[in-house]
């Protein structure tokens, strides 16, 4: 009787650890009753995660980093508008408030800091420790730029193709309804080439685009994040379409304010070269011309001479 109590207690124990995973977070770690997971995002630094939703891309960021230094793992490295902007920084280690979000100034524990949106990318020049960043300014809208492979012999639908693009966000990265029927796309077939604009209230602070499309960049450009490591493949008539590239444009309900000061050496000799070969040929035109205008006054002197006499 007891042996069959004991097997019970460890059968049973073994299906509790069974399920207590995190789905949305593969490096997480699981265990107790109820089920507890958490990540390390530092050194003996646990963070506690909610595993019933996307884990916030501050979070995502900071445990990256943390992997990248043990060397457990390694990153793989049309603007919808004139504000729009690409991570071009990469990542870093981030600050993070409780809730995940971002904290508005970012330093990457050094001396030089910048301001982010909440995704979490850079929209100011960096500065010192003193930069001012005094509130989170809202992304509101992405752009996915992606490009699938090639089906051969299938020739693909745009509106089956968003139909479903819509079915995989809803199902993968749990995107609101919403969203996903407010989304645009255009769709390019001879070059393979999707671009999805997604937008929310610029006032919306509840909905976070920034996890959606960096579950989803992961997805394309490395390994998956999630436990399950399946792609991110959307069926379309039985066919299952993969992804070889994607670029992410985020879009701030206030544009960035980036100025000329951050400029590359090499960007700056390109722009005073270019300034001086306009101002070169300004020169040569405003010259040439009033040789031209000297040598017509001269011929007209001459004509009316002889006619005087």
């Amino acid at each position: 009787m007891n042996s069959v109590v004991v097997f019970l207690l460890v059968a049973f124990a073994a299906t509790a650890s069974a399920q207590c995973t995190c789905k949305t977070m593969k490096w997480a770690t699981c265990d107790g009753t109820p089920c507890q997971c958490t990540v390390m995002v530092g050194e003996n630094v646990k963070q506690p995660l909610d595993c019933t939703k996307l884990i916030p891309k501050c979070f995502l960021m900071k445990a990256e980093m943390y992997r990248a230094k043990k060397g457990l793992s390694t990153r793989t490295g049309g603007k919808p508008t004139e504000h729009a902007f690409v991570d071009n920084d990469g990542i870093y280690d981030p600050e993070c408030e409780n809730t995940g979000t971002f904290k508005a100034l970012q330093c990457n524990n050094t001396e030089e800091c910048w301001c982010v949106n909440s995704a979490g990318v850079r929209r100011t020049d960096k500065g010192d420790k003193t930069l001012k960043c005094d509130k989170l300014v809202e992304t509101y809208w992405v752009r996915l730029e992606l490009k699938h492979k090639d089906i051969p012999g299938y020739q693909m639908d745009q509106d089956k193709l968003k139909t479903a693009l819509k079915a995989a966000l809803k199902e993968r990265y749990d995107m609101p309804v919403d969203l996903t029927d407010s989304m645009e796309m255009a769709y390019d077939k001879d070059a393979r080439l999707i671009v999805l604009d997604i937008k929310k209230d610029k006032a919306d602070k509840d909905k976070d685009l920034s996890k959606m499309a960096y579950y989803m960049e992961k997805d394309v450009k490395v390994l998956p994040l999630f436990e399950n490591t399946s792609k991110f493949e959307p069926n379309v008539e039985g066919k299952k379409v993969e992804m070889e590239n994607i670029l992410v444009y985020y879009v701030d309900a206030e544009p960035p304010t980036f100025t000329m000061k951050r400029l590359t050496g090499g960007v700056i000799a390109v722009i005073v070269v270019v300034i001086l070969a306009v101002v070169a040929g300004l020169l040569i035109l405003y010259f040439t011309n009033k040789k031209e205008r000297a040598k017509y006054q001269k011929t007209q002197v001459r004509e009316l001479d002889e006619m005087a006499k």
